[in-house]
């Protein structure tokens, strides 16, 4: 392992890796990841990994474009598959307040060149065919919207990285962060010290414990999320995603069935029906 580089990485997940690639396409050469399990062994591979791109910002929504782009061409630059699958995503309204909400959204979109539009509840099961139109007023579609496999995407970054001039150390756990005159100096590991000019936590949902190593706070705390995977039932692979904001959940295809999770990043601007928005019975 090496003694010295530019810069280390912290984390072995996607936010890590996806860090490592794009120092290296910014020209770093010197750079490391060090990844206490492997790759992807945290908090990543249990992700859903919908893909949204308007955001409540304007650095926020540039971001996510510019990853779809990526998302495109990444597979093709390196030769591995990312799991990228361009099918959409529906957000569906079921009070006039939410309708409002994509009616703006929409404007919003248009300033960014997205292609959303505003349908009707039918255009949407059309869509999305398990689906109940029950109390829905309409929804948003924007067909540039998808899902990736999260472990497939940073298996890429990092090989990414790796063609860049990158090194990946696995089965590497960071012990130490020495600190000189408020500076952090570098990383001490199981298998080795490296000096660095800049180290990067990247550790997810232990980037509080790596923080703490260097005596710096990191105020996080890590969640459980859970979601459940249907058995295939025939419904089309090439469904959009969809969210119903009011009732915090998400849907997304999963190889003939459906992934199902709580959708806690939504911001409900009114009080949520205590209906579903999926159908009934096996379809559901």
């Amino acid at each position: 392992m090496k003694t010295s580089a530019r810069v280390v990485v912290i984390g072995g997940g996607v936010g890590g890796c996806s860090i490592l690639y794009w120092l290296t396409r910014l020209g770093w050469r010197d750079v490391v990841l060090v990844e206490r399990a492997e790759l992807t062994s945290g908090s990543t591979f249990h992700s859903a990994g919908l893909v949204g791109q308007l955001r409540g910002s304007l650095s926020l929504t540039r971001m996510m474009m510019s990853s779809v782009e990526l998302y495109r061409t990444l597979g093709g630059e390196v030769g591995l598959e990312t799991g990228w699958r361009e099918v959409g995503s529906l957000r569906l309204a079921s009070t006039s307040e939410r309708m409002e909400e994509l009616a703006r959204q929409s404007g919003w979109a248009k300033t960014f060149g997205l292609p959303l539009e505003l349908i009707s509840a039918e255009e949407a099961q059309g869509l999305f065919p398990p689906m109940s139109t029950e109390g829905v007023l309409g929804a948003a579609f924007l067909p540039t919207d998808g899902y990736i496999d999260p472990s497939q995407l940073t298996f890429a970054l990092a090989e990414g990285a790796r063609r860049g001039g990158a090194e990946i150390y696995q089965q590497t756990r960071v012990t130490a962060i020495p600190v000189e005159r408020g500076r952090v100096t570098g990383i001490v590991t199981d298998n080795g010290e490296i000096e660095a000019e800049v180290v990067v936590n990247a550790g997810g949902m232990f980037a509080k414990e790596l923080g703490a190593l260097a005596g710096a706070n990191v105020p996080i705390v890590p969640m459980a999320h859970e979601y459940l995977i249907t058995k295939p039932s025939g419904l089309p692979t090439d469904m959009p995603t969809m969210r119903d904001p009011s009732l915090l959940v998400y849907f997304r295809p999963e190889s003939g069935g459906l992934v199902m999770g709580g959708s806690t990043g939504s911001r409900p601007t009114s009080t949520a029906s205590s209906s579903t928005r999926t159908g009934r019975g096996s379809r559901s």
